[in-house]
């Protein structure tokens, strides 16, 4: 027996509450949006600059003690991450600690270093301090605007190469369907003021490539099913599509959040930010693959002149 999450067939009217889904989703972009700019982020060390601190000891490094060390002083968020390399000793245990630089103020200063040094060496005697950075507001804004080129970068490259695999109408549906994913996600970091650094940016990074795959999947089989059933209605072929799709969709999302999730819970503080961006972009591109890409391309309207090849242009018959 197979395990499945949806019937082998299934006859879903995707398009039934398309005002309530497809509606909602703009409702939540606006929404996210008003975040974003009212609110703002909660920029990490990277984007709001601070110092790093490189530790080494000769006994194993135990983060609960060395945060625990830091809580009762004053200073700004604190990242503390084990760094392993198979050129290190036996008992050469090194630790990287991020400090984020107080509201007002563009780096640590030398009595709060000091003070933080000292709450270490209590925490671990046989602590050494390999190098201290510190990250001006200068390089932050650099920071920024890099994280943003990228993202505009990775989504103009998903833009053409839509265009060239399918149509124009799939290259816009797939683009806008994932400014959704990103644009919310953003949103839920300013709602709750979750900390936003370059982690995330890497994790909105792998929201674009998990859901531009996922909606691929939908236009390439809509593409098949287009050239099958010529003279069907449009709005019909989408629905009939989402169904055949959906035991794929749900087996693959689900697997991933599973996955996820153990990182999570179990993945401590440097890798829950990245975890919780990624659960909510595969739940977002889940959504955005059903109920808005399709619908965009519906709005748009293809061309389906029986006189012209079906199957998109000069570059669709491309395996990619």
């Amino acid at each position: 027996m197979r395990l499945r999450l949806a019937p082998e067939k299934t006859n879903i009217d995707f398009f039934r509450w398309q005002r309530v889904t497809f509606g909602g989703s703009m409702v939540l972009m606006v929404v996210a949006l008003a975040f974003w700019a009212l609110v703002g982020l909660n920029f990490g060390i990277d984007f709001k600059g601070g110092t790093s601190i490189r530790t080494e000891s000769t006994l194993a490094v135990d983060v609960g003690s060395y945060r625990q060390a830091l809580s009762g002083l004053e200073i700004g968020d604190v990242t503390i991450a084990e760094v392993f390399d198979p050129s290190f000793d036996a008992d050469q245990h090194v630790a990287m600690i991020r400090i984020s630089a107080l509201e007002g103020s563009e780096a640590v200063t030398p009595e709060v270093l000091a003070s933080v040094e000292a709450a270490l060496q209590a925490a671990d005697p046989a602590i050494v301090f390999a190098g201290v950075e510190s990250v001006g507001p200068k390089v932050s804004s650099e920071l920024i605007w890099s994280a943003i080129m990228a993202m505009v970068a990775a989504t103009g490259g998903i833009l053409i190469y839509i265009w060239l695999r399918f149509e124009w109408q799939y290259a816009l549906g797939a683009v806008l369907a994932l400014v959704h994913d990103v644009f919310i996600t953003i949103g839920m970091f300013a709602a709750f003021q979750l900390k936003f650094d370059l982690t995330i940016v890497a994790a909105l990074l792998t929201i674009l490539g998990y859901s531009i795959n996922d909606t691929v999947v939908v236009f390439d089989r809509l593409r098949e099913n287009l050239i099958k059933y010529k003279v069907m209605p449009l709005r019909e072929v989408m629905n009939l599509t989402v169904n055949e799709t959906l035991s794929r969709t749900l087996m693959t999302s689900l697997t991933t959040i599973v996955a996820l999730t153990a990182m999570l819970v179990f993945g401590g503080d440097v890798i829950r930010g990245f975890a919780f961006a990624i659960i909510v972009g595969v739940v977002l591109g889940t959504y955005s693959s059903v109920f808005v890409a399709k619908n965009i391309v519906l709005m748009i309207g293809l061309d389906r002149d029986k006189t012209k090849k079906p199957t998109g242009n000069q570059f669709a018959d491309i395996d990619a």
